[in-house]
């Protein structure tokens, strides 16, 4: 039940990997209240939120603020919540990025699209739900994964509690 559909590359993976399953209804991510996952079905984790140095990437920083999800190059990803598009475009590091406005101090980033994958635009509405892109492996990345961040008052805080208080567990 629990099987990964695409493995992470190994510095990735060697961090942390594990799989979960948001089992979905054709083909949409499972939503509870206003909120849902950034994917629908199985995923592969890599690595989470903290201090966690990959050997043999001299790019690649220590200290890491998102989430790590992989279903496989080109999958798609979804809005977690309701809010607006603030950012659709490339974004430093972060390569082809989203960000979403939710109010409240609330914002969530998904990082590292394929070129030509994002589907809304600044100023654009969403709701939980909404595809946003694709998974890919654009700005520093290896592989192809989602990079999913939290930010709250302008702090970026573990996605993995924020979600699961959601009712919403990433693992």
């Amino acid at each position: 039940m629990f099987a990964p559909v695409i493995v992470l590359p190994l510095a990735v993976a060697a961090q942390s990997s594990s799989t979960a399953s948001n089992e979905s209804v054709n083909g949409a991510p499972i939503v509870v209240g206003e909120w849902g996952y950034p994917y629908a079905g199985s995923h592969t984790t890599g690595r989470g939120y903290g201090w966690h140095p990959v050997e043999g990437c001299a790019y690649c920083p220590a200290a890491h603020f998102g989430y790590d999800m992989s279903q496989g190059c080109g999958a798609d990803i979804f809005a977690a919540g309701p809010g607006t598009v603030t950012l659709a475009r490339r974004f430093g590091q972060f390569g082809n990025s989203v960000m979403i406005d939710h109010g409240a101090g609330t914002i969530t980033l998904y990082a590292h699209l394929a070129d030509g994958s994002i589907t809304v635009a600044e100023g654009q509405q969403v709701t939980a739900g909404t595809r946003v892109g694709g998974e890919g492996q654009t700005g520093l990345s290896f592989g192809c994964h989602l990079h999913f961040e939290v930010r709250q008052n302008g702090a970026r805080i573990d996605p993995a509690p924020f979600m699961a208080s959601l009712g919403l567990p990433l693992t």
